[in-house]
């Protein structure tokens, strides 16, 4: 299927899983547009894309902050007339606090980073997704959003739960009009997500391949395959689903 003439709009995209996610589409024929906060990163990533003959532009806005989604959605909205792919890839630990001296504020900022991020980004896209070519919305949350995170990641957890549970009250919500909401559920990614463990504990970095079925961390590239599918055609009949993108990792060995 042509996908040329096609756009996308992924958020967080100026390295890691966002970039190679923005990589791929823009390679699938997608127009990409990056979202992010680090405005030098997100030059120099258009630099790449388009030495690559990749059609792609940079945003730079906060995705926690309603008046600037509002706006930035809009304006990609109005240029293109249309939005066939959102990619609600911007969130993140936001650091760790166990319950007893979690401040509102810690507690507020993790909810806004992971779940607001997915509300406000949405809804701004939904009269531009209505104008889209096969238009999805996919979304990212965790094994954190079943298990409830890890040691003072409970908040991380609670907050990608949301976003499994908006996922699929977004695909109900705009099934009638043909708009599609699916999530991924990335494992253990080497990405710079991890990049201070592995820098002071690369012994424990290196067993995490241990707990995990197919003997590998993942690669970004593992994800933007699947976003990759998700936004196609070939997807044209799921809806309200998580994948898995752990290697097995999610059932134990």
């Amino acid at each position: 299927m042509s996908t040329e003439g096609k756009v996308a709009v992924i958020t967080g995209a100026t390295g890691g899983i966002g970039f190679a996610v923005a990589k791929r589409l823009g390679q699938d024929g997608y127009t990409v547009i990056l979202n992010g906060i680090d405005d030098e990163g997100g030059a120099q990533r258009i630099k790449e894309l388009t030495a690559e003959g990749i059609t792609a532009e940079y945003l730079g806005f906060d995705v926690t902050n309603e008046e600037e989604v509002n706006k930035n959605i809009k304006a990609i909205g109005e240029k293109y007339g249309k939005i066939d792919t959102l990619v609600n890839n911007a969130g993140g630990l936001g650091g760790r606090s166990r319950f007893e001296e979690m401040t509102t504020e810690f507690y507020r900022s993790v909810m806004a980073l992971n779940l607001d991020s997915t509300f406000f980004a949405s809804r701004a896209a939904i009269p531009y997704l209505k104008k889209g070519d096969h238009p999805s919305i996919i979304n990212y949350t965790s094994n954190a959003g079943w298990t409830a995170g890890g040691p003072g990641a409970g908040i991380y957890g609670t907050s990608k739960a949301g976003v499994h549970a908006i996922t699929r009250a977004l695909a109900k919500d705009l099934a009638e009009y043909g708009i599609r909401a699916n999530a991924v559920s990335p494992g253990t990614i080497d990405t710079p997500f991890h990049a201070q463990i592995k820098a002071t504990k690369p012994e424990v970095f290196a067993s995490w391949a241990n707990s995990i079925m197919l003997g590998r961390l993942g690669q970004p590239e593992d994800v933007a395959g699947v976003v990759s599918f998700l936004a196609s055609k070939d997807a044209a009949f799921i809806t309200a689903e998580t994948i898995q993108i752990g290697g097995g990792q999610a059932l134990g060995i």
